[in-house]
């Protein structure tokens, strides 16, 4: 495709993504200097689309990005009037009480929210400083000046199922900036190209990884306590993977449910869609949602390494924000007010050099502040939760990682130090011989549901004519290497049903269903060949999420 001639816009700055640290990014420059020509590409189908949170909402970001947002009506109402903690067991739970916690891990004064609708709103103030939006325009390459990048070619649309250009093909075009910002959430393709290209995980830990599930149901009213907050860890996971809940009441007798399973887990018979169904039968869960109904889903992955896992984040003419850079508080279950003031950070990062008549180089102002400001003080005494968590277990975790998080949190000393994550999220995946199938209850159609019936409820859609978008660096690996070895665990850890092994005459075949995948990038995550290379498909494809 190297032949095909496109048209080219220039700007001083080329965001991608629509998420919270795009758009902080967007807005922060125009605030700085209004001069500036700003452009913000989103590959869903509108803003907000694809954006899957919790959500509790720490508003430090938002606060200094626009101080008076209560003022202009953010969609920032419901606040944490109740902070729950529990560890289940198969038919009851013990709490945990809130004051043996650092103060870090209160939600008191924090908001729930649904991100998707604070992004529609950040959206429409970027908009009113007159950056250019436009949804539905995939950026499926970065442009290159030898070793600088210089833009990204957005809009690509009518290609054949061979990659060849069909009958209403078009060629999209190049957006070119002195300076482009990433931000296209966890495990990015330009992100993950740009990581391995200019090696900059070199000298930092793996990135770690969660798959974070979630539903909103409507719940009777009698049962809706707006503004209550709880988490629960313990069963159904057990032992065989980290991870939690979470379970938020919003206004208008909605309950946000989710369940994130840590994609460092070894037995490949895992099935963590089916662990998110099973948590729903726990009686504390049950008992809220029976005479409920689900009325959305989503799935997306986490990024859970932490400090020790950021990458260096800046290259010659671009720079990683938000997710794309990993700055996620675990034990704290928040990002966003981390994404945002990356966002910020980047931005007065971009301006000062534009303003100073640079172009194309590293903002490595921006680096600084985010190993040195806010971000670190967040990041910083949090660093040891995860590896403690993974390598010595639940509970050793709640005691060690406590302590550690106290004395830090008193001092902003660790006193263990930084742990080392080790191996990769595929890595740590153990072979099909060393464990048991795992037996999960079949979904009752009432608080679990199948897969494919689920995904409907996170409508998604996908133009089936185009090139999948799900690609396999080696088709026979499927069936040769991970179907013996593994059990293909792909069947199982995709919580949309993209993946099948069918059985037919000729024997097993490996199946993709590119149309259902919600773009959640665990199969590029956990393939324990990393063998799946997730790409962009065409602009506007994929989950239409309407409030997550």
């Amino acid at each position: 495709m190297s032949e095909i001639e496109r048209e080219s816009m220039d700007y001083d700055v080329v965001i991608v993504g629509g998420g919270p640290s795009g758009l902080s990014a967007a807005i922060r420059l125009k605030q700085l200097n209004p001069a500036l020509s700003v452009v913000l590409l989103e590959k869903g189908s509108e803003i907000g689309a694809h954006i899957l949170s919790g959500a509790v909402l720490d508003t430090s970001g938002l606060d200094r990005l626009i101080p008076d947002w209560k003022d202009k009506g953010a969609p920032v109402a419901t606040e944490v009037k109740e902070d729950n903690f529990y560890i289940l067991g198969p038919h009851g739970q013990v709490r945990v009480p809130n004051w043996p916690m650092p103060p870090l891990m209160s939600n008191h004064g924090k908001y729930i929210v649904s991100m998707g609708n604070v992004c529609r709103w950040l959206a429409a103030e970027a908009e009113a400083l007159e950056v250019e939006i436009f949804p539905g325009m995939a950026c499926s390459q970065l442009v290159y000046e030898g070793e600088r990048v210089v833009g990204v070619v957005a809009g690509e649309m009518g290609l054949n199922a061979d990659g060849t250009p069909g009958p209403a093909y078009e060629p999209g075009m190049e957006l070119r900036g002195k300076y482009v910002l990433i931000c296209e959430g966890v495990r990015g393709s330009l992100a993950k190209e740009l990581i391995a290209k200019y090696d900059l995980s070199a000298g930092h830990e793996p990135q770690k990884f969660g798959l974070g599930m979630k539903e909103i149901w409507e719940i009777e009213p009698s049962k809706a306590k707006p503004g209550t907050v709880t988490h629960t860890m313990g069963w159904p996971l057990g032992k065989n993977a980290g991870g939690g809940s979470f379970i938020y009441h919003l206004e208008g007798n909605q309950v946000l449910v989710g369940f994130v399973v840590h994609l460092n887990y070894a037995n490949p018979y895992l099935y963590p869609y089916m662990e998110f169904q099973r948590f729903k039968h726990h009686p504390l869960v049950a008992e809220l949602l029976e005479g409920g109904k689900r009325v959305a889903y989503g799935a997306r992955a986490i990024s859970e390494g932490g400090w020790q896992s950021i990458p260096k984040l800046t290259v010659p003419g671009a720079a990683l924000l938000g997710c794309s850079a990993g700055l996620v508080n675990v034990p704290r279950i928040k990002g966003n007010h981390n994404a945002m003031l990356s966002g910020i950070a980047a931005a007065e990062a971009a301006a000062a050099a534009i303003a100073a008549g640079r172009a194309g180089d590293e903002l490595t102002d921006y680096e600084a502040d985010l190993r040195s400001g806010p971000i670190a003080r967040d990041l910083k005494p949090v660093r040891n939760v995860k590896p403690l968590w993974s390598k010595l277990g639940l509970w050793a975790s709640l005691a060690l990682g406590g302590f550690d998080m106290w004395v830090a949190n008193l001092t902003g000393w660790n006193p263990l130090g930084t742990w080392k994550h080790g191996k990769t999220d595929a890595e740590a995946t153990g072979k099909a011989a060393d464990f048991q199938p795992i037996d999960y209850p079949k979904p009752d159609g009432k608080l679990s549901f199948d897969r494919l019936t689920n995904v409907a409820f996170s409508f998604t859609n996908h133009e089936e004519s185009q090139p999948c978008h799900l690609k396999l660096k080696d088709a026979s690996i499927p069936i040769s290497v991970n179907l013996p070895l593994y059990a293909e665990p792909a069947t199982r850890y995709c919580p949309a049903g993209v993946y099948e092994v069918l059985e037919g005459e000729g024997g097993p075949r490996f199946q993709i269903n590119f149309q259902n995948c919600v773009h959640c990038k665990t199969c590029d995550i956990k393939d324990p060949s990393q063998n799946i290379n997730w790409t962009t498909p065409q602009g506007g494809d994929g989950p239409n999420y309407p409030n997550m």
